[in-house]
This record gives C-alpha cells, sequence and structure tokens, in this order.
C-alpha cells in the first residue's frame, strides 16, 4: 500500500501542466509542380551525348546517331532508384512482392540557338521540356573530331550559358503576356484581386529581364506559389551531367570539370556530376560478375546509380517504406508531406480515416536490428496528423476502416 502511494504521489508531481499553444512554423513552399507523377528530362545541345546516356541509363537502345536532331520526339522510360536500404528490408522480410520506386526520364532533342524564336524545331522541343518538371543538363566535356559539334568548337561554359539564354527568353515571353493582362485587368478595376500577383509578376519579369534565371532567385512563399501556377522552364531544377570521354574518365582528369564548377558556383549552386556516357553504356552490357571484374581492374565506379537518385530528389521527391511478410513497398510522395497525405497514397481512405502512423526510420531499425528492439528504446513512434513524413521512414498505418464508406 506504502508503495502504491509513493507511485501515485511520484505520478502526480511529475504531472505536466497545461500544454501551451505550439505555434506552427509557416510551411516552406517547394518550387516546382506539386505531385508524384513527375519526370526529368534530359536536355542540351545537340551531339553532346543526351540519347548515349538515356539509353544506358534506361537500358535500352534508341537511335544515338552523329547528326543534329537525331531524336525529334520525346523518349520516355522508367527507371528503377537504386537504393541500399531496400534491399536491405527485402533480404530482411523475404517477401513473395517487391516495389521500388522508379524515376521517369524524358530524353529531348537538342536546342540550338534561336530555339526560343523556332529554330531548329526550338517551340516543339521547348514544350518537351515545359512537360517536364526537372532537368538532367548534359553538357559536352570531351573532344573528338569524329562528332560533330554545332558550334564547331567544344567549350562547356558556352554551351551552358546558350542553353539557359533561351529558356530565360521563352520564360520572359510567357511572363511578359500574363503580365500585360494582368496589368490591364488591375489598371481598369476589373479585378482588384489581382494586384498581389501583379507585384510578383513585375519581380519574375524584372528577373528575367537581368538574366537571371527563376530557381537562382529568392523568393517568398507567396512567389514560390504563383510561380507554381506558371510552370516557368528555368524554375526548374538541373543536375548537370558533365560528358567526358572513356579516356578522361578512367584516368579523373579532364580539362573542362573546373571552369564548369567555377561557373555552376557562381551562378546557381547546382550540382556537377562528372560521367561517361561511353563508359556507362558499356557497363550496360556486361553480366554482373564481369562487371565487377572490369570495375575493379579500372579501379573506378559506375555513376548511374547516383545521377538517377540526384535526379529523383531534383523532383523534390523522397519515399517511405512499407513492409511485412507479403510486401515490401518503396511510396513515393513530395518532400514536406504529412502523415495522412502519405497514407492516401497507398488507398484514398487510409487518409480520410486516419488515426495516426507508428514510425520508425530506417536509420533506427538498421542501428537497433529489429521493430521491437526501436520501440524498447523509444525510436518507434506514434505521430498524428501534422507528422512530416521523412525519407526512409517505415510506417504502419493505423486508421478508422469506416471512414471512407458513404452513409446510404
Amino acid at each position: 500500500l506504502k508503495l502504491q502511494f509513493l507511485y501515485f504521489i511520484d505520478r502526480v508531481i511529475k504531472m505536466p501542466g497545461k500544454k501551451a499553444k505550439v505555434e506552427e512554423k509557416p510551411k516552406t513552399m517547394l518550387l516546382g509542380r506539386p505531385g508524384t507523377s513527375l519526370k526529368i528530362g534530359v536536355v542540351g545541345l545537340p551531339n553532346v551525348g543526351k540519347s548515349t546516356f538515356f539509353n544506358a541509363v534506361t537500358k535500352s537502345a534508341i537511335p544515338a546517331e552523329n547528326f543534329p536532331f537525331c531524336t525529334i520526339d520525346p523518349n520516355i522510360a522508367k527507371v528503377e532508384v537504386p537504393d541500399e536500404r531496400f534491399e536491405e528490408l527485402v533480404k530482411f522480410w523475404k517477401p513473395p512482392s517487391i516495389v521500388r520506386a522508379d524515376l521517369t526520364v524524358c530524353d529531348i532533342a537538342g536546342l540550338v540557338k534561336g530555339a526560343s524564336e523556332g529554330e531548329g524545331l526550338g517551340n516543339a522541343f521547348l514544350s518537351h521540356i515545359s512537360a517536364c518538371d526537372a532537368i538532367f543538363h548534359m553538357v559536352r566535356c570531351f573532344d573528338d573530331p569524329e562528332i560533330v559539334h554545332v558550334e564547331e568548337t567544344v567549350d562547356p561554359i558556352r554551351d551552358i550559358e546558350m542553353i539557359n539564354h533561351e529558356l530565360v527568353l521563352k520564360d520572359l515571353e510567357k511572363v511578359t503576356q500574363i503580365y500585360d493582362k494582368t496589368k490591364v485587368l488591375v489598371e481598369r478595376g476589373i479585378d482588384k484581386t489581382k494586384k498581389a500577383e501583379l507585384e510578383y509578376l513585375t519581380k519574375f519579369k524584372e528577373a528575367l529581364e537581368a538574366g537571371k534565371m527563376i530557381r537562382a532567385v529568392q523568393w517568398s512563399n507567396k512567389e514560390v506559389e504563383c510561380l507554381n501556377g506558371l510552370l516557368l522552364l528555368t524554375a526548374k531544377r538541373q543536375v548537370f551531367l558533365c560528358n567526358m570521354s572513356k579516356r578522361d574518365y578512367l584516368r579523373q582528369k579532364n580539362k573542362y570539370l573546373p571552369k564548369v564548377k567555377a561557373w555552376l558556383d557562381e551562378n546557381t549552386g547546382e550540382l556537377m556530376i562528372p560521367f561517361s556516357a561511353e563508359f556507362e553504356l558499356e557497363c550496360v552490357g556486361m553480366e554482373k560478375d564481369e562487371l565487377e571484374k572490369y570495375l575493379e581492374e579500372s579501379k573506378t565506379k559506375s555513376m548511374m546509380n547516383k545521377i538517377v537518385k540526384t535526379g529523383f530528389s531534383a523532383l523534390n521527391l523522397q519515399y517511405f517504406f512499407t513492409t511485412g511478410a507479403d510486401e515490401v513497398r518503396a511510396w513515393t510522395v513530395a518532400k514536406e508531406t504529412k502523415a495522412p497525405a502519405c497514407g492516401g497514397r497507398i488507398h484514398t481512405d487510409f487518409e480520410k480515416g486516419f488515426i495516426c502512423a507508428e514510425v520508425m526510420n530506417f536509420v533506427d531499425w538498421k542501428e537497433h536490428g529489429s521493430e521491437a528492439a526501436c520501440k524498447a528504446v523509444g525510436k518507434y513512434r506514434q505521430q498524428g496528423r501534422e507528422y512530416v513524413v521523412q525519407d526512409g521512414d517505415i510506417i504502419l498505418f493505423k486508421v478508422n476502416a469506416g471512414a471512407g464508406l458513404k452513409k446510404k
């Protein structure tokens, strides 16, 4: 009885007071189209290795010829996103069904100078870029007299600036048209609700007129929200793929890479991945044992896994896992997505009837070895509606099964 009394007193003393109201942090708006059915386009000048890269990354065989506009209509393929975490979960559960995350890649024909004005089928190709949500910007960093360059000489910085200039001009044309229409509505008092939008459009127009890319400028949440409705070309995140010769890649030396890195650091701060499309395509044709031996002898590695993962992240995507003896699956969601919406990816009723999400991150699962061990150290938690799902979370959703049913 005495022990029970002491326990009661202890509980009373430790009882927390009334919770203070916690102010919600404003959600950071991400630049880009929201959703999960997104794709990344391979963009660059003609004859820089786009189709060779596409063949290597998708293990396909589209034409890759030594003449401009070998590709006219875009080629699209899905690529599995490699993830060691997923493979470990599969190895642990040994389920009959496994579903990996995938990346949709689109091979777009080469742009040329004047594309924004229709040169080289430019309008069609720019519309293909517009249909994508991020860009693999392929940059030629190899010398080869047998592979013609549309500008006759190899100059990666000139090529990058040429592509970006065409994208800026096309965006400026679009923004100017919308700005002019909106200005008339506001100045004539037809639609005063457009006043804030006009202010945003003025800023976008000024940035583009100065030759700036939209993604390289800091914007407020409201401005980002407006930009996401415009789907501008220079708002799309870019991953710069520096395509070297096989020889340069194997010896890890290339005269163009420092220049490209310096330009990116000064202008956009975006990632540069040096690789060789020629080397990667050779690797695709090898058996696993043969490839491992070849890479070991060459003292190098394939960059394809890194390229695919980086492209997936550039689309503002991540994934959580559901695991069990029947299936291990990676569910693709946008970054900053809350738990109920993530449940809705599995089934709409999961979002409507959401009660809570039982969550442990893969890092904790791997460290402690099991769900029970994670629970024992407080790494397995119940999360509510406001929980923002993190990349690599392993989740069990608890839902009200009848919430999605309509009353008759």
